[in-house]
């Protein structure tokens, strides 16, 4: 079980916050909901819940997996552990290799919930007090665990575990993983933070930075627009070219 606790320590807790004492104290019987966050707002961890819709059937284990996927595909990031719930449902586990302020993950999260639309909670679920798994719920007799990303369909319906997870399988789901390097995160917040509106970004820049006096937006060509956003160091996609070209 200590082999267990260092390698939650490891990839989850920042050191001196509620949630590694109450690891530090906690014995066989139920465990509650901890606080991942320090006394000074930071967490190392950003657990995602995807809690069952009434009656819908696995999407919310869909949208786990096309969030975990695209972390890994369009972000780079380590695989994340993945958890059921004690009263059901999933929590995806990202592991943050330097603690972040709360704030950050959250704008993290709301911007993944603009990336994959209708996928994830609200950013406000995040770095609220979780299970930390292997977790028995009092109330339910039901236990939190991580598990096998490979069998989560087969948890869609379920409400935790009714037996207690081997220690031993809980800690091999742990130990191969690795946390998100703080470059990797900052990068991957930079890409997902919202652009600057183009009218204020044009309307901002200085005389001769490019565009004629007197210019409007609706004068502008793309080759204007991109000029004055490249002067701003912001870098237009294909989708905002493509709207700008519409109107």
């Amino acid at each position: 079980m200590d082999k267990l606790f260092s390698e939650l320590s490891r990839l989850y807790l920042v050191p001196g916050s509620p949630a590694a004492h109450a690891l530090a104290q906690r014995g066989d019987g139920p465990c509650a909901a901890v606080d991942l966050v320090s006394s000074d707002g930071l967490t190392r961890a950003i657990a995602i819940p995807f809690r069952k819709a009434p009656g819908a059937d696995v999407q919310h284990w869909e949208r786990l997996c096309t969030v975990a996927n695209g972390l890994q595909a369009d972000f780079g990031f380590p695989a994340p552990a993945v958890s059921v719930a004690s009263a059901g449902g999933f929590v995806l586990w990202l592991s943050l290799a330097v603690p972040v302020a709360v704030a950050a993950a959250r704008r993290f999260v709301d911007g993944l919930g603009r990336l994959w639309p209708d996928t994830l909670p609200d950013a406000t679920a995040i770095a609220i007090p979780v299970e930390l798994p292997p977790c028995l719920n009092g109330a339910t007799g039901t236990w939190a665990a991580f598990i096998h990303p490979g069998m989560g369909a087969s948890f869609a319906d379920e409400s935790g575990l009714d037996m207690p997870p081997p220690a031993a399988g809980q800690l091999a789901f742990l130990e191969g993983l690795d946390s998100i390097a703080a470059a990797q995160f900052d990068a991957a917040l930079a890409r997902l933070e919202p652009a600057a509106p183009v009218r204020q970004a044009i309307a901002s820049v200085p005389r001769g930075a490019g565009m004629p006096d007197g210019l409007l937006l609706e004068d502008a060509t793309l080759e204007d627009i991109v000029r004055v956003l490249h002067a701003r160091n912001i870098e237009p996609t294909f989708r905002f070219l493509a709207d700008q070209a519409a109107r």
